[in-house]
């Protein structure tokens, strides 16, 4: 009896803590909370160069061991009760979401095969790139990167260099062609439910993405007629010659029928809600996550074996991103917090550089500092941190602060193509090209190319619109 008691004491001391753990106090939290979030984006940087075979078989412990090392002393200083909130929020409202839209994009692409011999030509290829440049606002930037990433590698698998191919399909359509529409990338989505108009978002963001689309396009046209002709005579396809044909269509039903349950959770507000320690799981998510894995399923089971092995199609590219991100959503929670802190925080002197003397917001920092850190951060809170950070009021910021709102929503999308892990598509696309034996570059030999192609794009973009 006198434990029951003990246990019911102590599970009502935890009550207050587990209701606020989910929003951690930033003003408070030391930059020394962030090393762990660090050391695993350098484990994904380092690793695959020093180490790669040893990474590539125990990239999950390592993650779990930087994991282990933040909740560790979190516990000691914050208790159990308030780390547990923690791991709680960040599973249910970034974690779950974020793999099962993952999950069911991955999936039901998978089921789609576009079978026949392509050759990769340098007007094939930037064809293809300019599709999914536009389906990536109609479908994703997931679901039209992963329809297309494994055409895309059987059309080049001839071709002694091809690395370029992939790189240049990160950039468009794994993060570029998704800034048209909200359904296009998870931060214009953040932005819709926080009040941003579908036809705002579309008008403002039409120039810098057809601007941003043609000229790597181009680009990329000019870059791999160089290397076709570098490539000599044209060597043997492995390929077989086959006409083109489309397997699986069904599933583009399914992918509409993703896209649906997303939009759902945007418009379809029940207000009911169930609090999960001091986190609120609100019921059209659960529904949205729900139809999603229903959808996920359905395509497992309808999907003829032949189409999914002709896509060689496995689960290692989503339970690498699945481990990952797992240990980079609870370990950037306290960087999250730090931001949110705004001028209060250890990083107020980053906060400073996007305002002027008179607390007016400099449009260019803004484009810049959530481009950067959505480079190296979650490019979807990164863009909630600025846009609070700015006013937080949509319809202030659709009006008269509509340019800081365009750097915002510019900076969060383009620049998510800088890194590996500035958005998901990117280091799923790696992880298939790689099955492929397309040997990618390292984190930081992606940077060169981000660096090269990218950086100048974005200064002049900031020269146009800012």
């Amino acid at each position: 009896m006198m434990f029951k008691k003990t246990l019911v004491a102590a599970t009502l001391g935890l009550l207050p803590a587990l209701a606020s753990a989910a929003e951690l106090d930033g003003a408070t939290l030391s930059l020394m909370w962030g090393l762990p979030f660090a050391a695993i984006l350098l484990s994904i940087a380092l690793f695959p160069i020093f180490a790669p075979g040893f990474w590539h078989h125990h990239f999950g412990k390592i993650t779990a061991l930087w994991t282990v090392c933040f909740l560790v002393p979190f516990i000691a200083v914050f208790g159990f009760g308030a780390s547990a909130a923690l791991v709680v929020h960040a599973l249910i409202a970034e974690y779950i979401p974020f793999i099962i839209l993952l999950l069911a994009l991955y999936t039901v692409s998978g089921g789609i095969l576009v079978w026949g011999n392509l050759h990769g030509s340098p007007k094939l290829n930037t064809g293809i790139l300019a599709i999914g440049t536009v389906l990536a606002s109609i479908m994703g930037t997931t679901g039209a990167a992963m329809l297309l990433i494994r055409p895309l590698l059987k059309a080049n698998d001839n071709r002694k260099h091809n690395v370029h191919v992939v790189v240049f399909f990160i950039f468009l359509v794994a993060n570029v062609g998704g800034g048209l529409t909200p359904l296009g990338d998870p931060p214009l989505f953040l932005g819709f439910l926080k009040g941003v108009t579908f036809g705002w978002t579309m008008l403002h963001m039409a120039a810098p993405v057809f601007l941003t689309a043609l000229i790597l396009l181009a680009i990329f046209y000019a870059v791999d007629s160089y290397f076709f002709a570098k490539e000599g005579v044209e060597p043997r396809d492995p390929t077989p010659d086959a006409p083109i044909a489309l397997h699986g269509k069904f599933n583009f039903l399914l992918l509409a029928g993703v896209v649906g349950g997303v939009l759902l959770s945007g418009f379809w507000k029940p207000g009911v809600s169930f609090d999960v320690m001091g986190t609120h799981w609100e019921l059209q998510n659960m529904v949205r996550d729900g139809l999603l894995l229903a959808i996920a399923g359905a395509s497992l089971l309808l999907t003829p074996k032949q189409v999914r092995a002709g896509n060689d199609f496995n689960w290692d590219p989503i339970l690498e991103v699945g481990k990952l991100f797992a240990g980079i959503f609870v370990t950037i929670a306290p960087v999250i917090a730090i931001l949110r802190a705004g001028t209060e925080g250890h990083l107020a002197p980053l906060v400073h550089m996007v305002s002027d003397s008179s607390g007016a917001p400099i449009d260019t920092m803004y484009f810049w500092m959530t481009g950067i850190l959505s480079s190296f951060l979650d490019n979807a809170p990164t863009y909630l941190v600025f846009f609070n950070l700015a006013h937080g009021d949509a319809q202030t910021m659709m009006g008269p602060m509509a340019d800081t709102l365009l750097a915002i929503s510019m900076g969060a999308v383009f620049m998510g193509a800088n890194t590996y892990i500035g958005n998901a598509p990117n280091f799923m696309v790696k992880a298939i090209a790689e099955q492929r034996g397309v040997k990618m570059p390292s984190f930081f030999g992606y940077m060169a190319w981000s660096i090269c192609f990218l950086l100048p794009v974005f200064a002049l973009l900031t020269f146009v619109f800012f």
